[in-house]
């Protein structure tokens, strides 16, 4: 699938990419509904029907991923909700030999995700992936989601990196068209983010990615894998 000698550096997304996504999207669209509606007295129904317009306006924007905004919003200490729910944070399979595998590489691996900073501190707790960067990056940190040009243009400025010898991994066609407008050269989708959902049918133009044992090449150890 890839040619390696023509990759120097590693782009990978967190969310539904090298984790699970149903603990995102449980967590959003049936914990938080539910934690709301206990404190107000209201149905969990009439939670969901109050809550999903909100989401729905800020979704692709900073808001939409801040931990501190959302607390704000909704009156809810959600980085204490989602430390409660943390038995569901779990990798996609091959993630970590994947990673494993590239620090082995000479490429430059980097996270590039618009995730609260709180988020990913919970997540790397859980699942003991910080070591395997060379370097993470937030969009909280540049000040813009990974759907804005914005984003790349800062992104370029702290980490010196060739668009066209780099891959970046997403589970977000919007995101990844955003990349492709850079100039990112190898561009990968996810199909299954969420592993209790079914696989999606890619509609753009970028090449799918279902498991990152995929992306090993043949010789690689089965140790790795």
């Amino acid at each position: 699938m890839l040619n390696w000698a023509h990759i120097d550096s590693v782009l990978l997304d967190l969310d539904g990419t090298l984790l699970d996504l149903h603990y995102d999207n449980y967590f959003w669209n049936e914990f938080v509904p539910a934690r709301y509606a206990r404190n107000r007295n209201l149905s969990v129904t009439d939670a969901k029907t109050k809550l999903l317009p909100r989401m729905l306006e800020l979704q692709g924007t900073l808001d939409w991923y801040c931990v501190d905004f959302w607390s704000r919003e909704l009156n809810l200490d959600i980085l204490a909700l989602k430390t409660e729910l943390r038995h569901l944070i779990k990798l996609r399979p091959g993630a970590r030999s994947f990673l494993s595998y590239l620090r082995t590489q000479p490429q430059r691996v980097i996270l590039a995700t618009n995730a609260h900073l709180k988020s990913v501190a919970l997540k790397f707790q859980q699942t003991g992936l910080a070591p395997l960067f060379d370097r993470v990056i937030t969009s909280h940190e540049l000040g813009h989601p990974k759907e804005d040009q914005t984003f790349w243009e800062k992104f370029h400025l702290l980490e010196a990196f060739d668009p066209k010898r780099t891959l970046f991994i997403d589970d977000n066609l919007t995101v990844l068209e955003a990349a492709a407008r850079y100039g990112i050269g190898h561009l990968l989708w996810v199909s299954r983010p969420d592993l209790t959902q079914p696989t999606r049918t890619l509609t753009g133009d970028f090449t799918s990615l279902a498991h990152f044992d995929d992306l090993l090449p043949s010789d690689c150890p089965r140790v790795m894998r």
